[in-house]
Formats: structure tokens, sequence, C-alpha cells
């Protein structure tokens, strides 16, 4: 009887490598949402402007208007060891670096520049499928950031104070968001990250009220 023979083919991808691709299929839905419209994108669109096939996008995301997800819930880590670190006594909105992390330092927007999510975030009024995945981000992303604020208090897990915080943190950076993308003229792109920087500051000034 003759030896098996070995697979044949491609490696299995990397775990890092199916992150890359799933951010390089955001990126592609969101240029093409914000160009032609999210009606008019199909997965077909999709998935050749990277260079795979449409059930290879599929395999990623149930529907197109999930694809944009990897790039709403990029920064909840990054903030969420921002908060563990956030000192005693320290106003929250003085927490957060906002002009070098959206200039590319620890890239809470990964991907297009704010410019273009704001352009995104603005077709989540008219866009309900789009709405959902934007709602259900900051709904996964609150016990997140409950478990850092506990971490940090050195409270429970399960502590209602930390809870509540969460929520009150969670809303201020989606108002703050929204805001900056309903309200922005379409400025160049720096002064565009200016701006959100400087919003994301003001809502957390708000929201640290209630926060110390």
């Amino acid at each position: 009887m003759s030896a098996a023979r070995g697979r044949t083919g491609r490696p299995p991808l990397t775990e890092e490598r199916k992150a890359e691709i799933r951010l390089e299929i955001a990126r592609a839905a969101v240029d093409l949402f914000v160009s032609q419209g999210v009606t008019a994108t199909t997965g077909e669109q999709i998935g050749r402007a990277v260079g795979v096939s449409a059930r290879t996008v599929w395999r990623y995301f149930p529907s197109k208007e999930s694809c944009v997800r990897p790039l709403l819930a990029a920064g909840i880590d990054v903030i969420a060891a921002q908060l563990r670190q956030w000192r005693p006594g320290r106003p929250l909105d003085q927490a957060f670096d906002f002009d070098r992390d959206l200039a590319g330092g620890d890239r809470l927007l990964p991907g297009p520049d704010p410019a273009a999510v704001g352009a995104l975030v603005r077709l989540t009024r008219t866009e309900p499928g789009l709405r959902a995945v934007w709602l259900q981000t900051y709904d996964e992303a609150e016990p997140v950031f409950a478990r850092a604020l506990a971490e940090r208090a050195g409270l429970p897990a399960d502590d209602l104070r930390p809870a509540v915080q969460a929520a009150m943190f969670n809303a201020a950076l989606r108002a703050a968001v929204e805001h900056h993308a309903w309200h922005a003229a379409g400025p160049a792109p720096a002064t565009a990250r200016a701006e959100l920087a400087a919003t994301l500051r003001s809502a957390l000034a708000v929201a640290t009220e209630g926060l110390t």
C-alpha cells in the first residue's frame, strides 16, 4: 500500500492575516458605501476592490452592512487599555490623547481617515442595516469598558458602579462621533481629525461630571 499523500495547496491563513483581510474588506466597503451608496454596492464589488471573491467576503461577514464592523470596533481595546491607566483625580477628558491617536498613534480609527468614517456615520441616519451595526458595536463595547473601569477601581467585574460609568462613557463617545459626523462641513483630513478630537474631549468633559 502506498503512503498517503500529504495535503497540497496553500497553507491555512493565520489569525493575524484573517484580521488583516477583514480590515481590507471593511475599508473597501466604507469607500463604496460612501461613493455610491449601500443599495448600489454588491458583495462582488467589495471583493473585487480587495482582490478576493464575493464568496470570501461572505465567509467573513453575514451581510454587506456588517463588513464595516471591524473599523467601528477597532479602537475598543485601545480605549479600554487607556481607561485602566486613567489616574485617580485626573479629568477623564485628559486621560486620552485623541490628537495623537487619531493621527495614527494608537489608531482609534484605523483605515479611512475620520472624514470617511464621518461620512459612514452620516449614512447610519438613512441606512437601517448600517445603523444596527453601529449601535451593536457600542453595545458590545460597553461591558469591555465596564471591566476596565472595574479593574481600575479594584471592584468586582459585576459591580453596578463601573457598569453605570461605562454606560455614560460609552454614550459620550457615540454622541461625540455622531455630533461631529452630522455637523462637519467636510474639511481637509487634518482639520477633520483635529475637530473630532476636540469634540471627543468636550463630550468626555461633560461625562466627567458624572464619572468622578
